[in-house]
């Protein structure tokens, strides 16, 4: 059977309410194809993030005294990398520099050419690069880095192409649970790769850090080209009834790869901006501590390497329960009409910002090894709750250019990446109590200035100047939209 591509038809509440009780009769999540999408996702998204933490780790062992005996018999403590702090800080910031580039790229490539072989690729060429990293930092410092910017090149247009994918695997009210379960793997990588590569480097030295975590990737991008397809009609193994479910639910549409983005009313559109800011706060907060926890863990609450490993991946043991449960949530509210989605985004993402500026001068001030990590735990933990805000937004306000927006909100997000380790690194310098006092500030009027940003600008509407409109012909979808109290007998076509 021939199958036609389509693209985002409603968001009009009614229609989708009706679309979801007449959902894929397959009752078992593992047999409906866009959760099977979802889980790989979220492997994917776990590799990215194991392939992005492990430095985090490494560079710990790496720069680590070892006792070492000479051949006088004379007992020494010596450093494998003598890197200084801001040598470090520049190390664990390259791979930022690369993954800034592509972000808008990777976006307006899946756009024209589709999600799923970019993301694919991405993932691959950054596990393969990963694998040869302790030859290339046993070589030389500015090789390394030069490797990390690489990494972050093709690992930067991950983000950007999967929201590609979601626009046509994704029904309306099934967006967030969708989405974030794909995104909980980005936390859900930390946790495991934060234990696993400080056990790794205790008993199997730091290198097997980078060909574990590399190898995984591969594998599983195997799994990801042979079980993933572009979208539902390119599936051959979809069901007729959850590809009907999927296709009523997004409205028939051929896609037209050759979609014309509206540049200027995209950088105009204060909608679009909100999303920047909330990205952009989360992702001050999250890259601070993915690349400084297991240090401050360290050198203030006297953790051990093995211990660290543990401790530092809690934070993210958390937000990955807590972002599914966020996106399940999130469309619940939704699908029984209880709030809007502009009303649903903003509750979200404003009130996980202001939960974690609290944790996060608590923190600052408690600095102790139980107190620190329940209150880093929750701040970090309650950022699921933002990715069902500013993480799903791109879908609700331009669905046709949701690659392209999550694009231009990622490469603004990255900047804290950049700058958060190379700004640590001048900061804590001793390291003392008031040296990391002075980074949780800083993270903490981060987040309080996206919640007050984000609770003015953001919407959950598509914008004018992303739709298009069709003449409804159906009666039943008339009264629908009647009933909703809207006059607009147009469907929007994203």
């Amino acid at each position: 059977m021939q199958r036609s591509e389509h693209y985002p038809h409603t968001d009009n509440k009614s229609v989708l309410s009706n679309a979801s009780k007449r959902s894929c009769p397959c009752s078992m999540i593992w047999k409906k194809r866009r959760y099977i999408v979802a889980v790989l996702t979220f492997f994917g998204f776990f590799n990215i993030y194991a392939l992005r933490a492990n430095l985090s780790i490494a560079i710990v062992a790496m720069t680590s005294e070892k006792e070492v005996t000479l051949d006088n018999g004379t007992v020494t403590h010596i450093r494998e990398f003598d890197w200084d702090s801001k040598e470090q800080g520049f190390v664990l910031s390259s791979f930022f520099y690369g993954y800034i580039l592509t972000q808008l790229v990777g976006g307006w490539m899946a756009s024209k050419w589709g999600g799923k072989q970019i993301f694919g690729y991405g993932v691959a060429v950054t596990a393969a690069l990963t694998i040869i990293t302790p030859f290339v930092a046993k070589q030389s410092l500015y090789l390394l880095i030069a490797v990390r910017v690489i990494e972050g090149i093709f690992e930067g247009v991950t983000y950007p192409c999967i929201h590609d994918v979601w626009s046509k695997w994704a029904p309306p009210l099934e967006r967030s649970r969708l989405a974030t379960i794909g995104f909980s793997g980005s936390y859900f990588g930390t946790v495991v790769a934060m234990p696993v590569c400080a056990l790794l480097a205790e008993e199997l030295g730091w290198e097997s850090i980078f060909y574990v975590s590399g190898c995984v990737g591969l594998l599983w991008f195997v799994f990801w080209l042979i079980f993933v397809a572009d979208s539902p009609q390119n599936d051959r193994y979809i069901d007729e009834a959850e590809l009907k479910y999927i296709q009523d639910s997004l409205g028939q549409r051929h896609v037209n790869r050759r979609v014309k983005h509206p540049w200027k009313s995209i950088f105009t559109s204060m909608a679009v901006w909100a999303v920047v800011v909330g990205h952009f706060s989360e992702n001050w907060g999250f890259y601070t501590l993915l690349t400084q926890l297991p240090k401050f863990m360290k050198d203030i609450l006297h953790f051990e390497l093995g211990a660290t490993g543990i401790m530092a991946a809690i934070p993210y043991l958390a937000i990955s329960i807590t972002i599914q449960a966020a996106g399940h949530l999130a469309d619940w509210l939704r699908e029984k009409n209880i709030f809007t989605t502009t009303q649903v985004r903003k509750i979200f993402n404003c009130g996980a910002y202001i939960a974690q500026t609290i944790f996060m001068l608590a923190a600052a001030y408690l600095l102790s090894p139980v107190g620190t990590t329940i209150c880093l735990s929750c701040a970090v933990g309650l950022g699921g709750f933002a990715w069902a805000g500013f993480g799903v937004n791109h879908l609700d306000i331009a669905p046709q250019h949701a690659s392209v927006l999550m694009g231009i909100s990622n490469t603004f997000a990255t900047i804290p990446g950049i700058v958060s380790p190379i700004l640590t690194g001048y900061i804590v310098s001793t390291p003392t109590e008031f040296e990391w006092q002075i980074v949780f500030f800083i993270s903490s009027a981060v987040y309080l200035f996206g919640c007050i940003f984000y609770a003015i600008f953001a919407s959950g509407e598509v914008q004018s100047w992303a739709t298009e409109t069709e003449t409804l012909k159906s009666v039943s979808d008339y009264e629908d939209k009647r009933h909703m109290g809207q006059d607009n007998l147009a469907y929007t076509v994203n």
